[in-house]
């Protein structure tokens, strides 16, 4: 089975969804080759103000990229049309790593890890595993972690500069839970190809006539049947040409805002017609339309801990004992477990409230934590153990089944209202990114 990377892991996932495109995904302006007289063996193909991109890079990409389409039963366009669009998507890589990297961002080595931790817990392998796993799918780990590093720093770069300036007022999002009651798209999720011909900020009108012409002829090819994911990788500018355009599932009220309209009056199957936003033309095709149910009942426990920390006076041992000796006065009765907490713990967000965590999911405590609350019957107090935080005891004060629907829907409207507005800001912002950087393509 291959490894995969899973939603939620990163800002947006990688479009391929795969360990293997990570690992395709090499950075433009790093990798070099010489001989040992120290004379390049590699060609430049794409100069990016001080970074280039090397035709090594652009085959292996290029290679990995019809490999895919060619498994997913994608028609594939010209051999020089692919090579394009994988050399576009190298460039924009190579521009935001550059201003990610004047941004100041750097991702750390303890993000790294959580990633390829989550990674490899999410296929079922230990993280000492996964560079046996990666190198039995041909990966390379030093490779394979280098890309993810970069992955998620351009994940960071677009969350602070795309993401984080979208505001959703309480109003706006009032407004737009009660728009989505009974809308025949609030319970339904749609699987969505998209097509963009892009067009600049400061394009002149002929500019501007061009993009909607090359727009219609897609939009007549496609309505005569061309496949649309074929269009797709030869046509869209989009950030999911290289994919077919495939957007994936989206539920109703995350479409993006110029879509809200649109895609549920469509049947599978339809294209839409040409549509015009402040990122270019827009064709969609809707391949399939499912129902999803919204109640959310979610297990909660009721916990409460005394956390103590190691110093230069007291080791582990010591501390250890101290919540031992605690344990046991608790259980004689002879000290209150919410008096110690207060004048004791280490964790300041719950020692004032007598160390009480409220009605919580138990994931969303660290594995270890979780792990020893979850062993506890009602009211009982865990032997002292230890986390990356310090050393804990722990009382079970509670389990029930609550209904979160309405918490979750709330939360989730943000988060769709949000992600509608997204994939548009996230074009633009490229398109922005693109035309202020130097680039000088040598195919």
């Amino acid at each position: 089975m291959k490894l995969r990377i899973f939603p939620g892991l990163l800002l947006a996932a990688l479009a391929a969804g795969t360990l293997d495109a990570v690992a395709a995904d090499a950075p433009a302006s790093t990798a070099r080759a010489h001989t040992s007289h120290g004379t390049a063996l590699d060609r430049v193909v794409a100069i990016i103000n001080d970074g280039v991109v090397l035709e090594s890079e652009l085959k292996a990409q290029v290679a990995e990229v019809t490999q895919r389409l060619q498994a997913q039963n994608v028609p594939l366009p010209e051999p020089s049309v692919v090579r394009e669009q994988v050399l576009e998507r190298l460039v924009l890589e190579e521009v935001q790593a550059q201003h990610a990297e004047r941004a100041g961002i750097v991702v750390s080595d303890e993000q790294v890890n959580a990633a390829l931790q989550d990674i490899a817990t999410r296929n079922k392998v230990s993280f000492d595993q996964l560079p046996e796993k990666l190198a039995s799918e041909g990966l390379v780990y030093a490779d394979y972690r280098k890309n993810l590093r970069r992955e998620i720093q351009r994940q960071v770069l677009r969350s602070r500069d795309v993401v984080q300036r979208i505001n959703i007022s309480p109003r706006e999002l009032d407004q737009y839970m009660e728009r989505q009651k009974g809308t025949a798209s609030a319970n339904n999720e749609y699987n969505v190809a998209h097509i963009l011909v892009a067009v600049a900020q400061d394009a002149t009108p002929t500019q501007l006539a061009a993009a909607r012409k090359k727009a219609d002829d897609v939009a007549e090819r496609a309505a005569k049947g061309e496949p649309f994911n074929q269009l797709a990788v030869t046509y869209s500018d989009s950030q999911t040409a290289l994919e077919g355009g495939a957007l994936g599932w989206l539920k109703g009220p995350a479409l993006p805002t110029f879509l809200a309209d649109v895609i549920p009056r469509m049947k599978p199957g339809d294209v839409s017609e040409v549509l015009q936003t402040g990122s270019g033309f827009h064709l969609v095709r809707l391949n399939d339309v499912r129902t999803t149910t919204t109640s959310q009942i979610i297990k909660q426990t009721h916990l409460r801990h005394i956390l103590l920390k190691t110093s230069e006076v007291e080791d582990d041992a010591t501390v250890q004992q101290k919540l031992a000796t605690m344990r046991a006065q608790i259980v004689a009765g002879t000290a209150d477990f919410a008096v110690l907490a207060k004048t004791s713990s280490a964790d300041p967000g719950s020692a004032v409230d007598g160390g009480d965590l409220g009605w919580t999911p138990l994931e969303t405590f660290v594995p270890e934590f979780a792990r020893q609350a979850d062993a506890l019957k009602e009211g009982e107090i865990s032997e002292p153990f230890k986390t990356q935080y310090g050393w804990h005891i722990v009382q079970m004060l509670g389990r029930r089944d609550f209904d979160n629907t309405a918490t979750a829907e709330r939360e989730q409207a943000f988060a769709q209202l949000r992600e509608s507005r997204v994939d548009e800001a996230t074009e633009i912002w490229l398109q922005q990114l693109r035309d202020e950087a130097y680039v000088e393509l040598r195919l």
